[in-house]
């Protein structure tokens, strides 16, 4: 079976950095957790980054530092994973789902535009699979309304647009180390932001919400959140953040070489390609014609030894955000993307070989019997 993903991450590159840090018996959030906060600040240009356990608590920490909570609503990429909206809900707001742009997969600046209200409190875009959403429009729309604008460019890190740095514009950035990332710590996160308040507040709420008090011990001034990394965490990151230029080469390269193979295929679209900037292709989804059964062509993929999905969700359809008055297919386009969209697989320094046998199955179900 050739996997959709696989770490590009290995034991010898880590093995002296873990011994050491086991050795020190600090292994809570330390030195090499700083360092690594350091590292993705720099990255992205920002004077701060605040690691955390996953992008889903990176994403609560920015809105609950913000002070955003019940009788808010922020709008937020309606084609996401999950976390997105549940990090809204988590802090007592209300998630406004904004439809992507027809055939495509990123955010669309004019529905989030109408859907502005008076307790519009931020816009949350996400970055779909690292393609770099229309930050410069959004950053727009923002200060228009004074917005908070809080990036999930959770597959997004190395990414730019406009000359902006995924997670790297006004407000803030929440970057995800899962281990279908391009970095992964096995868990974690990481929030950016140039604002020095947010982040000082960040960084209070990230540890129970304690400081240095007067006297011996800690003075506990708000009612926090256990959201600390690591150091064992921060080793493996750190290990894939000093190459990171070399693994967004190596996935834009693939990318491009399944580009050229299904250049002309009857039945797909890769609406990745449409987006200006540098993406990081951190999956490769395309859009497949509404006569073609995703469904029926994953199982067809697998039964050949090609693993597949579908890109990701259309928050609104699903049942735990019907209570905000959602039908499935309200929003059309994000709609047709989860049931159309396909992965495919990307692995680290993919054979040739590997490139050839995924599209010569995929081409070979779309001729066959994958249509409604």
């Amino acid at each position: 079976m050739i996997p959709i993903i696989r770490p590009d991450l290995t034991f010898d590159e880590v093995a002296d950095e873990l011994k050491a840090v086991i050795d020190s018996g600090w292994l809570t959030t330390g030195p090499k957790v700083v360092e690594f906060e350091m590292m993705i600040a720099e990255r992205v240009g920002v004077r701060h980054a605040i690691a955390t356990t996953s992008a889903t608590t990176a994403l609560h920490l920015v809105l609950a530092a913000a002070g955003i909570g019940a009788g808010d609503e922020v709008l937020v990429s309606d084609f996401s994973f999950p976390a997105s909206a549940n990090a809204i809900v988590q802090t007592g707001a209300v998630p406004v789902f904004v439809d992507c742009r027809p055939g495509a997969f990123d955010l669309d600046p004019e529905d989030a535009s109408a859907k502005v209200t008076a307790r519009t409190k931020a816009i949350m875009p996400v970055h779909p699979f690292g393609m770099p959403a229309d930050i410069k429009a959004l950053v727009a729309l923002g200060e228009k309304h004074g917005l908070l604008v809080v990036e999930d460019a959770a597959c997004a890190i190395g990414g730019a647009r406009d000359g902006i740095a995924c997670g790297g514009g006004p407000g803030a950035g929440c970057f995800s180390f899962h281990p279908r990332k391009l970095i992964t710590t096995g868990e974690g996160g990481a929030v950016t932001t140039d604002d020095d308040t947010l982040a000082a507040r960040m960084r209070l709420l990230r540890s129970h919400g304690g400081q240095t008090g007067p006297a011996v011990g800690l003075e506990f001034v708000e009612n926090g959140y256990n959201y600390r990394m690591s150091e064992v965490q921060a080793v493996l990151g750190l290990a894939q953040m000093r190459r990171l230029d070399a693994i967004l080469a190596d996935r834009r390269a693939t990318a491009a070489r399944y580009r050229e193979r299904l250049a002309g295929v009857n039945g797909i679209a890769m609406p990745q390609f449409d987006i200006p900037g540098e993406g990081t292709f951190q999956s490769f989804v395309i859009l497949l014609d509404d006569g073609i059964d995703r469904d029926g062509l994953v199982k067809h993929l697998r039964a050949d030894g090609v693993e597949t999905t579908l890109g990701t969700y259309a928050q609104h359809a699903h049942p735990a955000f019907a209570r905000f008055g959602y039908q499935p297919g309200d929003l059309p386009h994000s709609w047709r993307a989860q049931r159309q969209s396909l992965t495919l697989p990307l692995l680290p320094r993919m054979a040739e070989e590997q490139i050839e046998i995924v599209t010569h199955v995929l081409v070979g179900a779309l001729n066959a019997d994958c249509h409604r």
